[in-house]
């Protein structure tokens, strides 16, 4: 089971995400993965970075347990792993630095470069947290199958699309990519949300939390393929309890407001 996803910078799809290219690179416990510019000839390096700003060998990610390290082999030049799901959260690592450990789920790895910056993308799915009826202390502990963090924006996303069956267990309708974006506007931490960001959570579900198998049917479109998705994570988070009644407090609430008569 891999600790960590990497995704390399495209340059033809800048600032997107997607989790189910080949040119992902899994890593599992003790794995290590060098990135830079690399040179014909020389050393490999894992992730390559194509800058004429780039060392050939910038630094070194390893996966741990359910982390990873970034060691930096630059002199003089510190990296910055940003967190995705912050708020503008971030941690720097100085010039020479080896192993440091980043505690974020969803991490953007920039460096400078010649072009501003070069950045690539690390996905930790394996993070464990701690479950609340659970008891610390009580020997070893387990390690839950599917390690939700229930203060992910990916967990809003499931929390919304599991709301209907929750609410009422004879309606098959499933919600739509655009119906979650706009359920969970309202919440300060989705005021930008968009369709494209909430297909990436739902892909970050099914493949790297879940792992779902879905398959591709001969013929499907992208939208049969989305929708099939869809409903596989509704039926496993419902029959595992993934996503509990108790849950639909984190959305917003559907309640209007009153309005009052003029002259009250």
């Amino acid at each position: 089971m891999e600790t960590i996803i990497v995704q390399p910078p495209d340059p033809s799809r800048p600032g997107e995400v997607h989790l189910t290219g080949n040119e992902l690179l899994h890593m599992g416990p003790g794995d290590v993965a060098d990135f830079g510019r690399g040179v014909p000839g020389g050393p490999e390096v894992s992730i390559v970075l194509s800058d004429p700003g780039i060392s050939r060998r910038a630094g070194r990610l390893e996966a741990a347990e359910d982390y990873w390290r970034l060691s930096n082999f630059s002199r003089d030049t510190a990296y910055a792993v940003e967190n995705l799901e912050g708020a503008g959260e971030y941690i720097t690592v100085a010039p020479g630095r080896l192993g440091a450990p980043v505690p974020f789920e969803f991490s953007r790895v920039v460096l400078p470069a010649l072009s501003g910056t070069v950045d690539f993308k690390v996905f930790a799915p394996q993070h464990a947290c701690l479950d609340e009826r659970s008891s610390p202390g009580a020997g070893d502990s387990t390690v839950h199958p599917y390690a939700l963090d229930a203060t992910a924006k990916y967990f809003l996303v499931l929390v919304a699309l599991c709301e209907r069956r929750l609410r009422d267990p004879s309606d098959g309708t499933l919600p739509s990519v655009g119906d979650i974006a706009e359920r969970l506007r309202p919440l300060e931490s989705c005021r930008k949300l968009t369709r494209s960001a909430v297909n990436y959570h739902i892909d970050y579900l099914t493949f790297a939390k879940l792992r779902l198998d879905v398959g591709d049917e001969p013929g499907a479109d992208g939208n049969a393929r989305t929708g099939a998705k869809r409903a596989r994570l509704v039926s496993l988070a419902l029959r595992f309890g993934l996503v509990r009644e108790e849950h639909l407090a984190l959305l917003p609430s559907r309640r209007r407001p009153v309005l009052q008569r003029s002259g009250a």
